[in-house]
């Protein structure tokens, strides 16, 4: 599988690593700290018509205070294109105590292509009061939208993310968005995936997945077992 453009700069560099199949993958290397405050991020992939990419990262991204003052943004922009599949499975995000980071992610899928896509946010270190962390995840499927989401955790954010109705104490949040062509005419049932996860299906070719837990390995067990569960 050809990669004509595989390009970075700044903290995040680009490299290609072996692949099992006839797919291409990459991963983002981190070339320094960041996102630090008053940094701006900002990642695009692209799946061409009919081809398969992979998108992972080597380590955890971890959001840490700057002396700007200012919040870092970390913007991902995926495109998948006629008949493509895009696997965009990244480490987590941590948000360190005193940092504050503005993720905004928006996935545009074409017409018969597919799209999985794993989010994990981690708040705070281990034993650490978390940062402010604020993001937004659009996905548009054939230009309508599939889901449109936000969430704000940490100092500021507002009140009731840490009880009993949303975080309840839990330090680490993910899901997995699945776009597949069939899910259209065959629906996943809205079900609980044991007591810390639950499937719901989208309005379209699609399906959610939403995912609470202690820390960062359960999450990722959690979503694990949830991917299998919806057979990709």
């Amino acid at each position: 599988m050809r990669l004509p453009v595989l390009e970075g700069e700044g903290p995040l560099a680009v490299r290609r690593i072996r692949s099992a199949g006839q797919e291409a993958r990459v991963a983002l290397v981190g070339a320094m700290s960041a996102p630090l405050g008053g940094d701006r991020l900002t990642v695009t992939a692209e799946a061409g018509p009919a081809a398969r990419l992979d998108v992972t990262s080597t380590a955890a991204t971890i959001a840490l205070p700057g002396q700007s003052g200012r919040p870092a943004h970390y913007d991902v922009r995926l495109h998948v294109e006629e008949g493509a599949e895009l696997r965009w499975l990244p480490e987590q995000l941590i948000s360190a105590y005193g940092s504050e980071l503005r993720v905004t992610t928006r996935a545009e899928v074409a017409a018969g292509a597919r799209l999985l896509l794993r989010e994990e946010q981690v708040l705070g270190r281990a034993g650490e009061r978390p940062g402010t962390l604020t993001s937004r995840l659009t996905v548009r499927c054939e230009g309508r939208v599939l889901l449109d989401q936000d969430l704000a955790c940490g100092p500021g954010a507002p009140g009731g993310w840490d009880g009993p109705a949303a975080l309840d104490g839990h330090r680490a949040l993910g899901q997995l968005v699945v776009v597949r062509p069939e899910l259209a005419d065959s629906p996943v049932r809205p079900q609980m995936l044991g007591e810390l996860a639950a499937l719901t299906p989208l309005a379209g070719p699609g399906l959610l997945v939403t995912a609470v837990a202690p820390d960062a390995l359960r999450l990722r067990r959690v979503l694990d077992q949830a991917l299998e569960s919806v057979a990709w």
